[in-house]
């Protein structure tokens, strides 16, 4: 096998309750759809052919140094206790450390597993070819993330509605430790597993952090930090439960999610979401109601409990100013001003504007300042009425250029590409691919993909699962 992959791994040398041996279920024919190769030589990973990547990243062969597991979690889907989740549809393959650090590399969609329940463990291509999408415009973005490594048509059909065509995605990740994988042990009373977990938590993400205190704190911030990331991009997760709410405070699992494109505050896309729990405007909250979940797990590892409680629920309460704080910066960076209480009002009014006249949230911000600007809007005196108070602030649109997006990974054009796909055609993917990860270009080929859907086009829903 000419593939050389860097492994360790970690997490096996944990409690065996952690995790479950598991090898991914072979496939019949798989082949490469697309190598992230520069994500590779990061990594510290050399290859050769394109079927020796096909075999390794669709699970038919092991490589040397990896020890295939499914994790163990729980967790709280749409505020409903589950205490039995886990790598229903994945198996790690182990940590990858090289130049840029220890990374998990994970096969999604590659098998049934101990905690499959009644799934068949795989994915059809929609999901795959969606995640590598969404995950490397992301990065480009600079919202922390996941990563897409490699993903693989498996040739095998896989049952859904209908027959669709398998595949396998490899992801990259800091680690894929959840707030739903304390939850677990904490609720088990598993407490040399939840120590454990501590422990190697503040080893591999929070090596500054002395106390549960801490450590709840550092997490905290880095989600409060995500969510303000998400938030400036215009992008709603649309499953934030604690089992997919992770750790080291990256963006995982990208289900029922999407970009918005008319912008209100209560968007929804979710299928499953019918109460806008997980609405673009509920992020933050519900970021705060997950870090509560993460304290009350945390909650065993402490002597004094009553006090833990006390002290806990003083941490969790701060969320909202540290939120506020990163919300501030992201938001004036966008209109190319200073953070301070006037480019909040500033924002918060030309949100209101948009919401009112429905207004697409990346054009708006990527034509601020432009002739056009005012195009985006049905109500333009008003909107000139704003314009006239931002400019008096002199917005330096030089940065702004670098901070708002010309093109982002629209639903209809991800459902475009994968409808090519599932016909056996994969240049659109490759070419949204190449214009979503480079989201600040300007160029003709960008410009296509600037518009919003025309209503035959509208796709208002996303749905769970691959």
């Amino acid at each position: 096998m000419a593939i050389k992959i860097p492994f360790d791994n970690s997490y096996t040398r944990l409690p065996d309750q952690m995790y479950s041996h598991q090898v991914p279920e072979p496939v019949s024919n798989p082949s490469l759809i697309i190598w992230n190769a520069e994500l590779a030589t990061q990594l510290g990973i050399t290859q050769d052919t394109e079927s020796d990547l096909a075999q390794v990243f669709s699970g038919n062969i092991i490589p040397n140094g990896a020890t295939p597991i499914a994790q163990a979690y729980a967790g709280h889907q749409f505020g409903h206790w589950n205490p039995q989740l886990g790598d229903g549809r994945a198996v790690l393959l182990g940590e990858v450390n090289g130049p840029a650090g220890r990374f998990d590399l994970q096969l999604k969609g590659s098998g049934r597993t101990p905690y499959s329940r009644n799934g068949d463990g795989r994915a059809w291509l929609g999901p795959v070819l969606r995640e590598y999408l969404m995950s490397e415009a992301m990065f480009a973005l600079s919202v922390p993330t996941t990563r897409a490594l490699a993903a693989v048509a498996t040739g095998d059909r896989v049952q859904r509605e209908i027959g669709y065509p398998g595949g396998i995605v490899t992801r990259i990740a800091a680690s894929h430790i959840r707030i739903g994988t304390f939850q677990y042990f904490a609720a088990r009373n598993e407490l040399v597993a939840l120590r454990a977990l501590y422990d190697h938590v503040i080893e591999r993400h929070y090596p500054d952090a002395t106390s549960p205190s801490d450590l709840l704190k550092q997490i905290m911030t880095r989600q409060a930090q995500l969510i303000a990331g998400w938030m400036s991009v215009g992008f709603i997760h649309g499953v934030m439960n604690t089992d997919n709410a992770q750790i080291a405070g990256e963006t995982i699992d990208y289900g029922p999610c999407a970009f918005m494109d008319d912008y209100h505050a209560m968007q929804v896309f979710s299928s499953i979401d019918q109460r806008g729990r997980y609405a673009y405007g509920n992020q933050p909250r519900i970021a705060v109601w997950n870090i509560a979940q993460l304290a009350t797990a945390l909650i065993p590892l402490m002597p004094d409990q009553d006090r833990a409680i006390e002290d806990f629920t003083e941490i969790v309460n701060g969320f909202p100013a540290i939120y506020e704080t990163e919300w501030r910066k992201r938001f004036a960076a966008k209109l190319g001003i200073a953070p301070s209480e006037a480019s909040d009002q500033l924002a918060q009014d030309l949100l209101a504007l948009m919401d009112k006249d429905a207004a697409d949230f990346t054009n708006v911000f990527a034509n601020l300042g432009r002739d056009t600007d005012r195009d985006q809007f049905i109500d333009r005196a008003v909107f000139d009425a704003w314009r006239v108070r931002w400019m008096d602030q002199v917005p330096n649109l030089d940065q702004m250029r670098i901070t708002n997006p010309i093109v982002v990974p629209r639903l209809h054009q991800i459902e475009a590409v994968i409808q090519a796909a599932v016909e056996g055609d994969y240049t659109p993917f490759h070419t949204l691919l190449s214009v979503v990860t480079h989201p600040f270009d300007r160029s003709d080929l960008a410009d296509g993909f600037t518009q919003p859907p025309v209503p035959s086009e509208v796709v208002s829903r996303t749905f769970c699962g691959t």
